[in-house]
């Protein structure tokens, strides 16, 4: 950095940024860089020691008090004696102990998400051989997730870490379900119709069992025989559902999850308020984890282009009530979405609490802190801070990416912040 961006203590205004050569727990802020807000902010950077601060000119938004000779030499002293802890530094210790306790929480609840995705596994995997026993599980299960969504007074959307296992086959299925569930609690739903909506959700790719792998697991476009073949994963499934006794609703959801309310769905091209409301909701969560998570991790979409793709281009083919639920309740930059700040930091959405949709919890990158003590920020605390743009991974330096978002699929779970029990 040139010298001449470096100023004295004396010299610090309201409206320069500064960008402090400190480690971020050798300081009381909540970032290292920042514009400077108040006085109070001043007189806690002079308590810190240091004889000259950089400053970012292009940044700021006034140039520095002139330069006094002798300001380098000398830090000038608070006048009023300072207390054994600033509260500025009480603050940044109180922030300290809120990532702790955080980090506790997210790994309890990537817990709960790791277990609940074995429960699905357990079910898939002996739903033929033990159907009475298994379809009481996803039952149980069912209810578990209904309750924790429904009846939790906030809800906080968690995008998963990558600390989960082996279980990413059964990943989809859980998405489906949690993002469907996430709509019924929002358009108040009855309990009984969202315990309906969750088994639907939860199964609706039983069919996919009859479909060859060598077609499920294509990378390439598949061919018109091919993409028949595959349409009929639905028909199957919708026999398998009525073999196993599902209630008729349920089955519906299995046949009719690729049905579009503009008709251009499978397999009955039905169209509109024909395509019954638990099937439209399904739709619009398959369609967008297919969008987040195909099969060619290569073709991905963040979070962000799939809800701007699906509202942009795609909107003639959901119910656009239920459309709109979906992207108030996800936010303009839903959970796994990486953004440039305007601090110019770049962070990613960890989590988002459907009631206040535009201030999610980020995850910072920052190189001077370690990858499992990174800083996160809680955006209904940083009112001054704003979210500038969504920026694709490709865009991102490796080193940034791995930082932020150590998966390569987007999974998601739902937590009431009032204590509720897990889904798990």
């Amino acid at each position: 950095m040139l010298d001449d961006v470096h100023i004295t203590m004396n010299q610090l205004r309201v409206g320069l940024y500064i960008e402090l050569d400190l480690k971020w727990f050798e300081h009381p802020f909540a970032f290292s860089n920042f514009k400077i807000k108040s006085e109070d902010q001043i007189s806690t950077l002079r308590s810190l020691g240091l004889q000259t601060v950089r400053y970012n000119p292009s940044l700021s938004d006034i140039t520095p008090a002139p330069h006094e000779p002798g300001d380098a030499e000398e830090t000038p002293a608070d006048p009023t004696p300072a207390p054994d802890v600033s509260p500025a530094l009480a603050a940044k210790r109180a922030m300290m102990e809120r990532l702790k306790k955080h980090r506790a929480e997210a790994a309890r609840i990537e817990g709960a998400f790791a277990k609940t995705a074995r429960t699905i596994r357990d079910i898939e995997k002996n739903l033929f051989s033990k159907p009475e026993e298994t379809t009481q599980q996803a039952h149980e299960l069912i209810g578990q997730i209904s309750d924790s969504i429904l009846c939790a007074p906030e809800l906080a959307i968690h995008v998963m870490g990558d600390a989960l296992g082996n279980e990413e086959l059964y990943f989809h299925s859980l998405n489906v379900t949690m993002l469907s569930m996430m709509i019924a609690r929002e358009v108040q739903l009855p309990a009984e119709l969202a315990s309906v909506l969750g088994l639907g959700a939860l199964f609706h790719d039983i069919g996919r069992k009859n479909i060859p792998d060598k077609i499920l697991t294509k990378i390439e476009a598949l061919t018109p025989s091919e993409q028949h073949l595959y349409e009929m994963h639905v028909q199957y499934g919708f026999d398998t559902a009525q073999k196993l006794q599902f209630p008729s609703a349920v089955s519906a959801i299995v046949r009719d999850h690729h049905e579009l309310f503009d008709g251009s769905g499978y397999p009955r091209h039905l169209k509109g308020e024909l395509i019954g409301v638990l099937a439209r909701i399904v739709a619009i969560a398959n369609y967008y984890d297919e969008l987040c998570n195909p099969v060619s991790i290569a073709q991905a979409l963040t979070p962000h282009e799939a809800l701007s793709i699906m509202f942009a281009k795609h909107r003639t083919r959901f119910d656009p009530k239920l459309l709109q639920v979906f992207i108030r309740c996800l936010g303009v930059y839903p959970p796994g979405t990486i953004v440039q700040l305007s601090n110019h930091m770049t962070g990613m959405v960890t989590t988002v609490n459907t009631a206040k949709p535009m201030r999610p919890m980020l995850v910072i990158y920052d190189a001077s802190v370690p990858r499992h003590e990174a800083i996160m920020v809680d955006m209904e605390q940083e009112l001054d801070l704003q979210i500038i743009n969504a920026i694709r991974p490709g865009q991102v330096p490796p080193q940034v990416y791995g930082y932020l978002s150590p998966r390569k699929r987007v999974s998601y779970y739902f937590d009431g912040q009032s204590g509720t029990p897990d889904a798990a």
